[in-house]
């Protein structure tokens, strides 16, 4: 069965503000549904990602170039992924209609290929 990777948008610094209390109720619905994915033996792996540090690596003419990012200025940071297996786009999609993610930005899904470094 193909995998997908979901790939978290969010705006930077967007839970600042909520409570410890806020902020356990969404950990436990991130939870809940990281559950339902693996109950259904389809939840490959997942991650938060941390906002602040990273790096951004790029090459020209030959030399390359290490800058830290993502910078607090961002207006988007990729805040985590899911990889999960589905039979094809569409139950993706139908799988990502209750991310609890949604509440907080945009998701892409992006189906992996099995040529690549990773196989499968």
């Amino acid at each position: 069965m193909p995998k997908f990777m979901l790939i978290l948008h969010s705006a930077p610094h967007g839970l600042d503000k909520a409570s410890p209390e806020e902020i356990q109720k969404i950990i436990e619905k991130f939870e809940s549904w990281k559950e339902k994915l693996a109950a259904a033996d389809r939840l490959v792996s997942s991650d938060k990602l941390k906002e602040e540090g990273g790096k951004v690596i790029t090459v020209k003419n030959g030399q390359m170039s290490v800058v830290d990012g993502p910078y607090s200025e961002a207006k988007e940071v990729v805040a985590g992924y899911f990889m999960f297996r589905a039979a094809n786009y569409d139950e993706a999609v139908e799988m990502t209609r209750d991310c609890p993610a949604l509440q907080f930005g945009r998701i892409e899904i992006r189906q992996t290929d099995p040529m690549g470094c990773g196989g499968e």
